[in-house]
């Protein structure tokens, strides 16, 4: 072939490549530690905590119904890849959202920035929700069960738009105070941008601490990965994610996937960044309930590993 530029040689040998830059596991050695050593030095938190989310706001906006043992099934291979928190699945009425069922050792409560979504989602006023987590979360925690508080519509609301990341911090400060261990802010339409991410945190954290706030990004607009590393410059190290890419929103026409889990964790091992996530496995457990639900990942990783 005679002399063949570096580039076109790795292209010829993908899985080489991606071996070379960590995000298979079998890497090169001293990469990983250089690329900690990056990671040190930037700024950014050395461990990130990262909760999949996919079984639970995943599989709710498939069409079809998952049967439980293929539900089952894909939990039992994410149990296997390291991941420290999984959502399996929620607490609602099957006349709103049939595709989910019961059980966790965690709870969560689901608010919204947005009047309008708040009341197309759970059916109620953002101030009735409230009266409501608050009686929830107070049951929580006379039985020792920690409780997680998620904010929908941080960055944008399907019916008013933009918000103002002074709603978001009211909402954000009554979950914190009636007992949330911690916060999720939901861009639930995938419209937040970089710009628009660090001007919410530098809101809610004025009133909620650093180690209490996570980020929850949908891709509609492919800023996921670009809102996650804002976040991250800004102390944050606690993402939401969901396999292949998962998800959507019943109530948010439009809405795209939740961040795909393969895609965070590389980018995440690309900056040293410690998740005690093995991306091989990820990427396993995400082509297997893919194929259970007769769709293609949303993974960019996967995609270019399985396709090589």
């Amino acid at each position: 072939m005679g002399n063949v530029p570096s580039a076109v040689k790795h292209c010829l040998s993908y899985q080489q490549l991606l071996r070379e830059h960590l995000w298979i596991g079998d890497s090169v050695a001293g990469a990983l530690d250089l690329a900690q050593e990056s990671s040190h030095s930037s700024g950014l938190p050395e461990y990130v905590k990262v909760v999949e989310v996919g079984p639970r706001d995943g599989l709710q906006n498939e069409k079809i119904i998952v049967p439980t043992d293929v539900k089952i099934e894909f939990i039992n291979q994410l149990s296997q890849t390291g991941l420290s928190v999984i959502e399996v699945t929620s607490f609602v009425s099957s006349k709103w959202v049939p595709q989910v069922a019961a059980g966790a050792t965690e709870i969560s409560v689901f608010g919204a920035a947005s009047e309008s979504f708040s009341k197309n989602n759970i059916n109620c006023s953002i101030e009735e929700s409230m009266e409501k987590f608050e009686e929830v979360v107070k049951s929580a925690r006379l039985m020792n069960i920690p409780a997680r508080g998620y904010v929908s519509c941080a960055l944008g609301c399907p019916y008013e738009g933009s918000i103002p990341p002074q709603k978001v911090t009211e909402v954000c400060k009554r979950l914190y105070g009636m007992g949330c261990y911690e916060i999720s802010l939901g861009d639930t339409i995938g419209v937040g941008t970089p710009g628009s991410m660090r001007r919410l945190l530098a809101c809610v954290l004025k009133e909620v601490p650093q180690g209490a706030l996570a980020v929850h990004c949908h891709d509609t607009y492919g800023q996921a990965l670009a809102n996650i590393l804002t976040a991250l410059q800004m102390g944050i190290n606690v993402v939401d994610s969901a396999v292949s890419g998962l998800g959507g929103c019943p109530y948010a026409k439009g809405a795209s996937g939740n961040v795909a889990t393969e895609d965070l964790i590389y980018m995440l091992n690309g900056l040293g960044l410690n998740t005690g996530v093995d991306l091989h496995k990820v990427m396993e457990a995400g082509d297997f309930i893919c194929k259970a639900v007769n769709k293609t990942t949303n993974s960019k990783v996967a995609q270019a590993s399985f396709n090589a």
